[in-house]
């Protein structure tokens, strides 16, 4: 079995005003002369450690079941940083997507050979760096084809963006949440229901019809759960 490469980028951001982070992986078999669909991941550290998403993609490509696909991991500096960052009140969402969509993106294609078509970008997270995810790719539907969602936070400004979407046909969403997910621990919020709130984006989701996919695992919100996910998710999103 070959193994790709993860290569570490120092990244200046213009709209955040600092270095950034990125973890790109690039499968076993890159090459120049291939195209490549690109999934972006907040929490970018966390789906390579925990998800094992390079290796999972690898395997998969091994075996020619999905296409290809380079995955580029945004890590976040600290707790604080990340809700600053990715909350829908956090003072920093703006810029932080703003750096996903005008300058990651573009920089993405410039180097790789990548399709350049929002059906060939994804985002992808777990908990808020599923909502940060999420609310990209409704703001910038021509930028994303495809949103994964490990276990959202999701509040009023989540439902009601996703209520007034324009072109739902053109977002195809993988949404996954635990049945046990009802007192999530958060760092400045308390304890948080999670279910009843991704139930209702559910019911929204089926009702505006997104090409969509559901379902509620036996489980709590926390990577001992997400990580065997991952795999179907890849294999899901980017199957053939």
């Amino acid at each position: 079995m070959n193994y790709g490469k993860i290569h570490d980028v120092q990244f200046y951001s213009e709209s955040l005003q600092e270095e950034m982070e990125l973890l790109i992986h690039l499968p076993y078999n890159y090459s120049p002369l291939y195209k490549y669909s690109v999934l972006f991941a907040s929490d970018g550290k966390d789906y390579f450690q925990y998800g094992r998403i390079g290796k999972v993609i690898d395997e998969y490509l091994d075996k020619d079941e999905i296409e290809n696909v380079i995955v580029v991991g945004i890590p976040y500096k600290s707790v604080s940083e990340r809700r600053r960052m990715y909350h829908p009140d956090g003072d920093r969402q703006k810029g932080y997507i703003r750096f996903l969509v005008h300058e990651l993106m573009p920089y993405i294609d410039e180097h790789y050979p990548t399709y350049q078509i929002g059906g060939g970008r994804g985002l992808i997270g777990d908990s808020l760096a599923a909502t940060v995810s999420l609310q990209t790719a409704l703001q910038y539907p021509n930028c994303f084809g495809k949103v994964i969602l490990h276990s959202p936070y999701v509040d009023e400004k989540v439902l009601e963006a996703v209520k007034s979407a324009k072109n739902p046909s053109g977002l195809s969403v993988y949404h996954v949440i635990g049945t046990e997910e009802t007192q999530v621990v958060t760092t400045v919020d308390g304890k948080q229901d999670f279910l009843t709130p991704n139930r209702e984006l559910n019911k929204i989701f089926e009702n505006k019809g997104f090409p969509y996919f559901y379902e509620e695992f036996k489980g709590e919100h926390t990577w001992k759960y997400w990580q065997p996910d991952v795999r179907r998710a890849v294999q899901m999103v980017y199957g053939q």
